[in-house]
């Protein structure tokens, strides 16, 4: 069943196939900051549902990873990245990290949270 999500403005809206498992917690400074709790997805599980030009996009340290985030209201709303899950990146298996608080109609305290010590990773 899919589950849409948008931004503070509502100038940003996606939707993804399903409601997340589980969401993580990374304690790098730009999560930490954003406070963001991500759902992870393939590229073909996400849609952005609103005009691409109401997305603006930051990049940090190795530029790797595409942090989008709303335009007009400035909420960090998903990430395009490689797959991190072997602690390299994995070019041929992209992921979107969706802000899972950014979802409608979604119970985050049904969810497990695991951190990823991103502080001390990279």
């Amino acid at each position: 069943m899919p589950i849409k999500g948008s931004c503070h403005c509502g100038q940003t809206q996606f939707e993804v196939s399903e409601p997340p498992a589980e969401v993580t917690r990374c304690t790098c400074s730009l999560c930490s900051k954003r406070g963001a709790l991500w759902a992870y997805y393939t590229p073909a599980q996400f849609r952005l549902t609103s005009p691409p030009e109401n997305v603006a996009t930051y990049l940090w340290g190795s530029r790797t990873v595409k942090h989008h985030f709303c335009a007009g209201c400035g909420c960090g709303t998903y990430s395009e990245s490689p797959d991190w899950s072997t602690g390299k990146p994995d070019f041929d298996n992209p992921k979107v990290g969706v802000n899972s608080r950014l979802f409608d109609d979604f119970d985050l305290d049904a969810v497990t949270v695991t951190v990823i010590d991103g502080k001390n990773l990279w």
